[in-house]
């Protein structure tokens, strides 16, 4: 999808990574046709990595959360880093022990020697550091606790100055073929760097960059959000998240579903906080190309507020792009935006597209229809990224 020639990417997991800083690259770079093959030391392709959110959550120090678990699709012992673009180190405690494994920090020298792009998030630095990567003072940002073992190892700390809030946070830093970020709230920026550095080229068939609005509420699923909120903020998107309860800046919990062995249904665990970034009645559908509905539980809050179902509504009256993944459909149920459409759908919202007039597409995971662009699953965001942003006007090539 997307590319000319294929882009391929390692990225190296281990329990306890970060869910967010590993999700949110893997789908993104999927979606435009770059290769991500994901190892962890003595595993193989199909075993499994639990993965952890990190978040303040009202301690002196982040909270982990364990959600759900990554697939493994490569065999470690098999990786051989000339055949690779880039190695991605999501953040996490799995970076404590792999830091200690020599094969892995082998590894990471190894791109290094072969003038690869590396990049590290919030406390994979660490793999830096034993790698011995950080000498002559090369600039580095990570998680502030990282800021003593960086000095003491060569590096020369940076931290984006002047942030108040977790809006503030944007920048990455890039030394060379090195890309460092504080985590999960610089991940927009970061990965329209990894795209440039990776040889991208990134056009408009507009005449302006397109702007989206992301409507969420308390129990928004988290990928299904913050993938595609980040992505199209990494193609120079303006991206805005807003709730009909909530004010600019206050927060909307999120959730993930893990499918657990044996169970019929996933098991529904906490995630990171969601903000909203604009207030409800600072919102103007002439400011936006597109209303996006993450799935979740969230799309049965807003089904029963009039003023989330009407902004919808006017999405559609105006001719504007409207896009749902998973749960998102009862809302475009509700609206009237599903009759005669062809659409995605998973179980929990077949009755509901049924009785609203639209059509599944059983053998379609993803689906445009004129300006309806939906997704059956989060495991369909990376079709779901590609499909919209064509729908958008906009392209990736390499």
């Amino acid at each position: 999808m997307g590319s000319m020639a294929q882009k391929s990417v390692l990225m190296l997991c281990g329990e306890f990574m970060e869910a967010y800083e590993t999700v949110v690259p893997l789908y993104f770079l999927q979606a435009f046709s770059v290769s991500v093959h994901c190892v962890s030391p003595g595993r193989k392709t199909g075993d499994k990595c639990v993965m952890a959110a990190h978040d303040l959550l009202g301690l002196e120090i982040y909270s982990e959360l364990v959600v759900d678990h990554l697939t493994l699709n490569a065999n470690f012992d098999e990786v051989i880093p000339e055949q690779y673009d880039a190695i991605i180190i999501p953040g996490g405690r799995f970076t404590e022990l792999l830091s200690t494994d020599e094969k892995c920090v082998s590894m990471v020298a190894r791109f290094a020697e072969l003038d690869k792009i590396i990049l590290t998030s919030c406390h994979s630095q660490l793999l830096l550091a034993a790698a011995g990567l950080l000498a002559r003072g090369m600039k580095c940002t990570a998680f502030e606790s990282m800021k003593p073992l960086i000095e003491l190892s060569g590096g020369a700390w940076w931290q984006q100055p002047g942030f108040q809030t977790v809006f503030d946070i944007t920048d990455c830093v890039m030394d060379g073929k090195f890309i460092s970020t504080l985590g999960w709230p610089t991940l927009g920026n970061t990965l329209r760097v990894l795209l440039e550095s990776l040889g991208s080229k990134i056009t408009c068939s507009k005449e302006t960059q397109p702007s989206l609005l992301f409507l969420i509420g308390d129990c928004v699923e988290d990928y299904s959000n913050n993938v595609p909120f980040k992505a199209f903020q990494a193609l120079g998107c303006k991206v805005d998240a807003v709730s009909p309860n909530k004010k600019k800046g206050d927060k909307c919990a999120t959730i993930v579903h893990d499918l657990e062995e044996g169970r019929q249904l996933p098991t529904e665990k906490s995630s990171h906080n969601s903000y909203v970034t604009v207030a409800w009645e600072d919102v103007s559908v002439d400011d936006y190309d597109c209303i996006v509905v993450p799935g979740g539980r969230s799309p049965e809050l807003l089904v029963m507020n009039d003023k989330a179902v009407g902004l919808v509504k006017k999405f559609v009256e105006k001719g504007k792009i409207v896009a749902a993944i998973g749960m998102g459909n009862w809302l475009l149920a509700a609206t009237g935006a599903l009759k005669k459409k062809r659409c995605a759908s998973d179980y929990g919202t077949k009755v509901a597209v049924k009785v609203a007039g639209g059509q599944i597409l059983e053998s379609e995971r993803c689906v445009t229809d004129d300006k309806m662009v939906t997704a059956a699953t989060t495991s369909d965001l990376p079709a779901f990224v590609y499909a919209l942003s064509t729908a958008l006007g906009l392209s990736v090539v390499f």
